[in-house]
């Protein structure tokens, strides 16, 4: 009997160790597979815009081309996700293209205006570069559909380099030109080479920017056309009312009138020399003609 319970004892605790076992096994497993569904997010984005290389420096910029449902509401939320991850935007061009528009009435005094439009943007962002893939996460989900997303990740490891070697060759010019006599080609060549020297330092900025802020180029554009419907006024009935006035107008036709015949007898006042020697042409010209008509006529009677 005492040898059946320490054999069942034993057999207990063998049991509870190996259930110990798989409960270990099975929680060590669990953190794996957390890391295996974050690199699966972190590989939708593109290794590209997370890339760190040891001794190495990128400048990394991305192209997003994409379909939304709503242009403007991705549009507010695409720059406040900017702001939030520390970038800013640079542009953002946003438009809708009207493709057909057409004024319904639907009262004497009411009319409703139909247009048909599509909206597009396109925005340019710089953000943090360590906040590329973050920013990109959060674009991605406001897309319907994706167009095309491209990611670029330049290596200027020896553009710097070569940048520092500048900056000290230009230094050591510097120096040199110290040593040299005062005289016109000393202030010529140490202009030159601080005009070198400043443009070098403006490459090294701009340099150090491009590698602190990634740009980001974005399009979206929605896939169908939108309807806007906007209250307006029947401008037909509004022309009918006041298109004509019989007293209104009869009443402006005869002050018009009053002041044409005094524009007339003005401008035969204006001329009226003109008319004087026409006059005088006419009665000369009648005068001669009667004279002439005249003489046949004495002959004739003689005879």
């Amino acid at each position: 009997m005492k040898t059946n319970y320490i054999t069942l004892s034993l057999s207990a605790v063998l049991l509870l160790g190996i259930y110990s076992c798989k409960k270990v096994e099975a929680t060590s497993v669990e953190p794996e597979a957390s890391a295996d569904s974050k690199a699966i997010v972190s590989d939708s984005i593109s290794s590209a815009a997370s890339m760190e290389v040891k001794d190495k420096q990128f400048i990394k910029t991305a192209d997003v081309n994409m379909e939304v449902k709503d242009v403007y509401n991705a549009t507010i939320a695409i720059e406040k996700s900017a702001q939030d991850l520390g970038g800013f935007v640079t542009k953002s061009n946003l438009q809708s293209n009207v493709v057909y528009e057409d004024t319904y009435n639907t009262s004497d005094t009411d009319a409703m205006l139909i247009k048909k439009y599509k909206s597009e943007n396109t925005i340019q962002v710089r953000i943090p570069t360590e906040k590329l893939g973050e920013f990109l996460t959060f674009i991605n989900t406001n897309k319907l559909f994706l167009n095309s997303r491209s990611i670029n990740a330049e290596d200027v490891t020896a553009n710097i380099r070569y940048s520092e070697l500048e900056a000290k060759r230009n230094q050591k010019t510097s120096e040199n030109i110290d040593h040299i006599k005062n005289n016109k080609d000393k202030v010529t060549l140490d202009d030159n080479n601080m005009a070198e020297g400043n443009l070098q330092k403006l490459n090294t900025m701009s340099m150090a920017d491009n590698l602190k802020y990634s740009t980001v180029d974005i399009y979206i554009k929605e896939p169908r056309l939108r309807i806007a419907e906007i209250a307006v006024t029947n401008t037909d009935s509004i022309d009918n009312k006041y298109k004509y006035n019989f007293i209104h107008d009869a009443k402006n036709g005869l002050v018009y009138g009053f002041y044409l015949i005094q524009r007339i007898i003005v401008g035969l006042i204006n001329i009226w020399p003109i008319v004087l020697i026409a006059a005088g042409v006419i009665y000369f010209v009648r005068k001669r003609k009667i004279k002439k008509s005249g003489i046949p006529k004495t002959s004739e009677q003689n005879s």
